[in-house]
């Protein structure tokens, strides 16, 4: 009876907060008028990484802003090049899945009079290979603002800052089942500087609903005391949507920069710029403590539309305020999610590359 009762008393509180929450998202959608412009008369070849959270939101995103758009592996650009004809070639990244001919490729179609663009969004983390291959585009776009004189020192001439974006398709406030809740969630790869993070606030989660997903968290010191948290492996876009909006709080940390601590960046080039999952999580309407880049205040108002931490102390005091003051934490969510579906999507990502490109 008395396990009964619990349950129908977290039930009730949960549809309540579910209620307010996906209500509260509605109705900023309904509100929010985005200005339409008649699509740019180009024709687009894109070719992904891989990463399908971006590339999805690319490919909709000029599905809308262009003529007609053409999806190709990366092993096959230059033969769709010559079938196609695009007035231009989208890549994005250029690292991981990319044929080693990939340059060639790239060179032989700038050969055809066919503009090259590509967009990195690993950076500053493996600017090792990055370096290589901007030289070989006519248009590189970083989504990491302190690479531009990086890659502008390589002579490369037009060089332009673009932020990554949340796919709201995707990305998306939703009720979820009780598996799907917690008190505090966290995912994403065990990176040193974020195992330091979970060992130092180990003590607080220990009476927490908590989820930690991802790979090499058995890195942690404190591991055995946490294990009882973490979801081991992978996990796929879905499914980390489903655990985003169960949480009553998503912490995202950036991974370090250092050279040597699971990145290919010798040169220890520094960051400014926040990640793709700050607006991922925005984009699920839930509220997020994150630790702070400098390009974050530009995005998001630190403390009315977005959480902040400073170092592990600080997080702490923020997770115990959000967790106690629950109407704040729902206006601090909401207000992020109208900041993202206003500013941070990806068709107006796309506007600003096909504008700069030459192509609106």
């Amino acid at each position: 009876m008395r396990n009964y009762n619990r349950g129908r008393r977290d039930g009730h509180a949960n549809g309540k907060l579910d209620g307010w929450r996906l209500g509260a998202c509605s109705g900023i959608d309904e509100a929010i008028r985005h200005e339409e412009f008649p699509p740019s008369r180009a024709r687009i070849l894109y070719v992904p990484q891989g990463f399908e959270a971006i590339d999805q939101g690319v490919v909709a995103a000029l599905q809308s802003e262009v003529a007609e758009v053409t999806v190709v592996s990366a092993a096959e650009m230059r033969l769709q090049a010559e079938r196609y004809r695009p007035d231009a070639v989208l890549v994005m990244n250029g690292l991981h899945v990319f044929p080693p001919d990939h340059l060639e490729q790239i060179d032989a179609i700038r050969g055809m009079d066919i503009r090259t663009v590509i967009w990195f969004v690993d950076d500053p983390y493996v600017t090792d290979e990055t370096v290589k291959i901007a030289p070989h585009y006519d248009y590189v776009f970083t989504h990491e603002r302190s690479c531009l004189e990086l890659y502008r020192a390589r002579g490369c001439q037009q060089v332009h800052h673009l932020p990554l974006a949340a796919y709201s398709e995707w990305f998306k406030p939703m009720a979820v089942p009780s598996e799907y809740r917690t008190d505090i969630c966290f995912i994403g790869m065990a990176f040193w500087n974020r195992v330091e993070l979970f060992d130092a606030i180990a003590s607080y989660l220990q009476n927490k609903r908590v989820l930690i997903g991802g790979k090499l968290w058995e890195r942690m010191s404190s591991y055995p005391r946490l294990s009882k948290f973490v979801r081991d492996g992978w996990i796929e876009v879905p499914e980390t949507v489903k655990y985003y909006n169960g949480a009553k709080i998503v912490i995202n940390l950036h991974r370090t920069t250092e050279a040597g601590k699971d990145n290919l960046n010798g040169i220890n080039w520094p960051a400014e710029s926040i990640n793709p999952r700050t607006f991922e999580m925005a984009s699920c309407g839930v509220m997020q403590l994150t630790d702070v880049r400098q390009e974050l205040p530009e995005h998001f108002a630190i403390g009315s539309e977005i959480g902040a931490f400073r170092d592990a102390n600080h997080l702490v005091e923020q997770l115990d305020y959000y967790l106690t003051h629950e109407e704040e934490r729902q206006w601090v969510a909401a207000r992020g999610y109208k900041r993202v579906k206003k500013d941070h999507t990806f068709r107006e990502r796309i506007r600003r590359l096909i504008g700069t490109v030459g192509l609106a």
